[in-house]
């Protein structure tokens, strides 16, 4: 059985255009992202500074997390957040 994969930490916007940019294309990124095979969970929220977003995902293994990220990376999310700072801890990868 593989390990689990976890990710954890911030989507750190500069401006309020980028966090507008990011609450329109969350909800469709949230379910395309929870419809992935293995993936366990995946949450992002705005936190008290709303330029930021607090982002937690937990998949299933290594290869779930790469294919999530290959998915990603190909998606409109990846428009709409391409220059964002990502501030994230991902634990169970090799």
């Amino acid at each position: 059985m593989s390990k689990e994969v976890t990710l954890s930490g911030q989507l750190i916007c500069g401006t309020e255009e980028e966090a507008s940019r990011v609450r329109a294309a969350l909800r469709a990124h949230i379910e395309a992202t929870r419809a992935e095979p293995g993936c366990i969970s995946f949450e992002v929220v705005e936190t008290e500074d709303p330029l930021i977003f607090q982002v937690d995902e937990r998949f299933t293994g290594p290869a779930a997390f790469r294919a999530h990220q290959a998915r990603a990376a190909e998606s409109p999310w990846a428009k709409e957040t391409e220059g964002l700072t990502r501030a994230y801890l991902v634990k169970g990868m090799p």
